[in-house]
């Protein structure tokens, strides 16, 4: 397993192991005592998993406390573009966003801890599986502008296609006196 740590504090990018052989390949999504090697000492305790059209942006998406959670994500099939912003309070990199590529040719997966909010764009038709270390609470949801001005984030897409909802999540700004409070 390659381990990649981000500039932000607590992003890791991971390349697990493969083996391949003339039947196709074998590798392990999850394994707690690699990932403990890895600094990432979490209990994920729901998966999810996404289909989404070529062109589709998700999020940004995050959990209040107490349900706060941390994603481990990963592209099944497919490629998207994963965009996370840290919204961690007194944090250094506070406000800072982070991109990572993942393909499923490749098989990389980042680890995202709570704090973070998260979304990602569909760069082809893809299947997003990720694991959390909290239960979904729909009185807890929240999120960012996918396209907030003061984020600046190049999403990858021409005309991307975006929920209702998420065209209606608040400001950075606005998240922002939120968490301050």
């Amino acid at each position: 397993m390659k381990v990649i740590l981000n500039k932000i504090s607590g992003l890791v990018e991971i390349y697990p192991a493969l083996w391949s052989d003339e039947r196709g390949v074998f590798f392990e999504t999850y394994h707690i005592n690699k990932f403990k090697e890895a600094g990432i000492n979490e209990s994920f305790i729901q998966d999810n998993q996404s289909f989404s059209r070529k062109g589709v942006v998700r999020g940004l998406h995050f959990q209040k406390d107490p349900f706060a959670q941390g994603k481990l994500v990963r592209v099944i099939t497919g490629k998207a573009l994963d965009v996370v912003v840290d919204i961690r309070k007194g944090s250094p990199t506070f406000g800072q966003t982070a991109k990572f590529l993942l393909e499923a040719d490749k098989n990389n997966m980042v680890y995202i801890p709570a704090g973070f909010a998260h979304g990602f764009a569909a760069i082809e038709d893809c299947i997003f599986s990720y694991k959390c270390t909290n239960v979904y609470d729909k009185t807890s949801e929240s999120g960012v502008l996918w396209n907030d001005k003061t984020l600046n984030i190049d999403w990858e897409l021409a005309n991307p296609i975006v929920s209702e909802k998420d065209k209606e999540l608040p400001t950075f700004a606005q998240v922002t006196q939120l968490i301050n409070a």
